[in-house]
């Protein structure tokens, strides 16, 4: 019983940080999204898709995230500072590189990025707007998204998750002031959204640059972002490359959801958007357990507990399948409160979401499961390849191509279209099971043969 109490404060000393963080994040897109919809549904819709850029940046971070997860979990249940701040090095060298590319992409050509996305001019015109603006928030992620990363690999997650807190309350704030313009300033809608963003990631990184003044601490001081660290920067590689490889295909996946979505319509890319939204917002904590897992298993696994970082596992999968439950039920018992403050909707746009939110319900369970596994207990033990695997054969060998055909050539109604894209989740969990029982990822990555 007391080791029960125990596996509970700390699985949830590590999760509530992050799901709190999540959760918050996840209100900064609700704020942009649900505040623009009280303009109109073409701000709404637009800005869903414009974010799409800032998604596809994310999982390139969340890549480089989890690479240095990988090693850093491990290495801090050694308490090895040292090689977790060459870690931190090699992750930011390679995340400032992609947000520059994706700066120069979104600043010079976004109405060919919007293009990508949807053919309605008037979405094309407002997304342009948000993007060409927006693009400078990508730049400071790259350095604020691993410092932050490095911090709750390394005991201070509550911490970093009030920094991150911060700069989504932050957001919010900010989105009330410059879309309807409170406070004397001009209402700039879609831009206002823009500029808040911006200048919420100016607040991250002085609160990371404040965080790193810290002596006794891992810091970020520029040998380590000019070293190449050739003794880690392999090992970080290996294990982060199947990890990008997973991201850019999932994530692609999750892309051409949109972007199928996008082309059957206006009142689909509301409803979806919408959906979403809560469907975020009510994972943070299941992805939070993820997180958690990622960090309890690797730390065990780098101390060489290798049996107890199987029990924990084990355990957190039966919480995954809990949150996921409550996560659903949750987002069911939402719809009606959702279908009466979507004023803005038109009728079919709200049928449409009455169907999302019915099918969502039952497929967060699966994102739950997904998370913790292929996104925490897998990665935690280097068992990066997997989930790159199981989402290529699974989303893009049978999901995708099925929801296109019935899109584009049978002409399917929405509602069908949308069930088959979110088969997705639910596919891939007896495949994860099988391979979780394997126990491939129970091994310690630390050990001085292992680096060699």
């Amino acid at each position: 019983m007391a080791s029960e109490r125990s596996f509970l404060k700390e699985l949830t000393g590590i999760m509530l940080p992050v799901a709190a963080q999540n959760l918050l994040s996840s209100l900064v897109s609700a704020s942009d999204a649900l505040m623009l919809g009280f303009l109109d549904q073409s701000s709404l819709a637009a800005i869903s898709l414009a974010t799409q850029v800032a998604f596809v940046l994310s999982l390139f971070h969340m890549s480089y995230q989890t690479g240095a997860s990988v090693l850093a979990a491990q290495y801090w249940g050694i308490r090895d500072r040292e090689k977790l701040e060459k870690i931190l090095g090699i992750s930011l060298r390679g995340s400032m590189a992609i947000s520059s590319v994706f700066f120069l992409l979104a600043f010079f050509f976004p109405d060919w990025l919007m293009r990508l996305f949807t053919g309605d001019g008037e979405l094309i015109a407002l997304g342009a707007q948000y993007l060409r603006i927006v693009s400078f928030s990508y730049l400071l992620m790259g350095f604020s998204q691993m410092y932050l990363n490095i911090m709750k690999n390394s005991g201070r997650v509550a911490r970093s998750s009030c920094y991150g807190s911060a700069t989504v309350v932050c957001n919010i704030v900010l989105n009330l002031v410059l879309i309807f313009g409170w406070l004397g300033f001009p209402a700039l809608g879609i831009r206002g959204a823009a500029i808040a963003t911006v200048l919420s990631r100016v607040l991250e990184c002085g609160l990371c640059g404040i965080e790193n003044r810290r002596k006794g601490e891992v810091q970020f001081h520029l040998p380590i972002l000019l070293s190449t660290h050739s003794e880690l920067r392999g090992k970080f590689y290996q294990y982060m490359t199947p990890v990008l490889l997973n991201y850019l295909v999932w994530g692609g996946g999750v892309t051409m959801f949109s972007v199928i979505l996008g082309h059957l319509g206006s009142d689909a890319v509301a409803a979806n958007s919408v959906t979403n939204i809560l469907k975020n917002m009510l994972l943070s904590f299941c992805t939070g357990i993820g997180a958690g897992s990622g960090i309890m298993v690797g730390n065990r696994l780098g101390a060489g507990k290798l049996e107890e970082a199987r029990a924990v596992g084990g355990k957190i999968l039966k919480a995954a399948v809990l949150f996921g439950i409550g996560t659903g039920a949750v987002l069911l018992a939402l719809t009606p409160l959702v279908l009466a403050l979507a004023g803005t909707l038109t009728e079919t746009a709200r049928v449409y979401l009455t169907f999302m939110m019915c099918m969502s319900s039952v497929c967060v369970i699966g994102k739950s499961l997904n998370s913790t596994m292929v996104g925490g207990i897998f990665t935690a033990g280097g068992d990066t390849r997997f989930g790159f695997l199981c989402d290529l054969i699974n989303t893009w060998g049978f999901i995708l191509p099925l929801a296109a055909i019935a899109a584009f050539w049978l002409r399917l109604p929405v509602p069908a279209v949308y069930f088959i894209l979110n088969l997705d989740e639910i596919c891939k969990i007896p495949f994860e099971i099988r391979h979780y029982k394997k126990y491939k990822w129970v091994k310690n990555l630390t050990e001085q043969e292992e680096l060699s």
